[in-house]
């Protein structure tokens, strides 16, 4: 069993419902859901799909596809954001199927806060253009901003044919998950909006809503342009260039950037250079004379 991905069925005659969590990829299990839905109504609750990748949209297609063969009339409820975004992407996403119900993704700009919010389909039918529903803070009590963009995230509702009108679903629904009406609002889960334009992301998963912090690129080591540090400038030293205080490259780069210049330089600096070789013997030649001279004219008074 694909411990990222898992799936649970209920029947009760005509009806199937079918809870999703985790992710679909191309380890899913789909194709081993396909024979156990029964002609009729299937209800599917992917509230926990957290992402789905190019493979697993292919699989559920063809899942979707086999069931309807079939003859189930598959109806989705709570629909993460990652799901919306393949609706909205892919035009045979939900097969024949109906959307009852999705999470849209909110943020506090006050708290920090991430939240998803459940709307139904058939309180935005009709709307021109599409403005998301209010939402609170749970904290602060204070308006929360719609983390995403509405005319692209709602778009899927302006098709009728894909809105649930019949309120049989909701008894459906309500019947196999009892629910107190805590789930309309929760946090946003890990990996849950892939598409997401707002200010954070992804959140921690579990019952946690703080972002996760972004990890900013490693700094590029340039050859002739000028690097910074964060406490002050150097300019003229050994040829480096100039370097200045712009925040943009960490102190390691910095002196990982001069030692590797050290160690060019240093074996220049250290070897004789050529002229200085040629004093050398130019000294030890005239020495060698003088020893010599001094020699004949001393010598030759004995």
């Amino acid at each position: 069993m694909n411990p990222k991905f898992q799936a649970s069925l209920q029947s009760r005659e005509d009806v199937t419902y079918v809870k999703l969590s985790g992710v679909i990829d191309e380890d899913n299990e789909l194709g081993t859901l396909a024979d156990k839905l029964n002609a009729g109504t299937a209800v599917i609750d992917v509230s926990e799909i957290e992402r789905i990748n190019s493979c697993g949209v292919r699989d559920w297609v063809n899942w979707l596809s086999k069931a309807e063969k079939g003859g189930a009339k598959i109806v989705m409820v709570e629909c993460s954001p990652a799901i919306v975004a393949q609706i909205n992407l892919v035009n045979n996403f939900t097969g024949n199927g109906l959307v009852k119900s999705f999470y849209a993704p909110y943020f506090c700009p006050n708290c920090d806060i991430e939240k998803v919010l459940l709307v139904e389909t058939r309180d935005m039918a009709g709307q021109a253009p599409f403005k998301a529903p209010s939402c609170r803070c749970d904290e602060c009590d204070g308006p929360m901003d719609f983390d995403d963009m509405e005319e692209s995230y709602f778009a899927f509702v302006g098709n009728a044919k894909k809105i649930v009108t019949d309120s049989r679903v909701d008894s459906v629904v309500n019947e196999f998950t009892p629910t107190d009406g805590d789930r309309k609002i929760r946090p946003r889960s890990s990996g849950s909006n892939p598409g997401n334009l707002g200010k954070a992301a992804a959140t921690a998963t579990g019952t946690g809503s703080n972002s996760l912090p972004s990890i900013p690129s490693l700094p590029s080591v340039r050859s002739t342009g000028s690097m910074s540090t964060p406490s002050g400038s150097m300019s003229g030293i050994n040829g480096f260039g100039r370097m200045e205080t712009t925040g943009s490259r960490s102190a390691s780069a910095a002196l990982a950037e001069l030692e590797a210049r050290r160690m060019q330089t240093n074996p220049v600096m250290l070897a004789p250079s050529r002229t200085n070789t040629m004093w050398l013997v130019v000294v030890g030649i005239l020495l060698v004379a003088v020893v010599i001279l001094g020699f004949v004219i001393f010598g030759g008074k004995h």
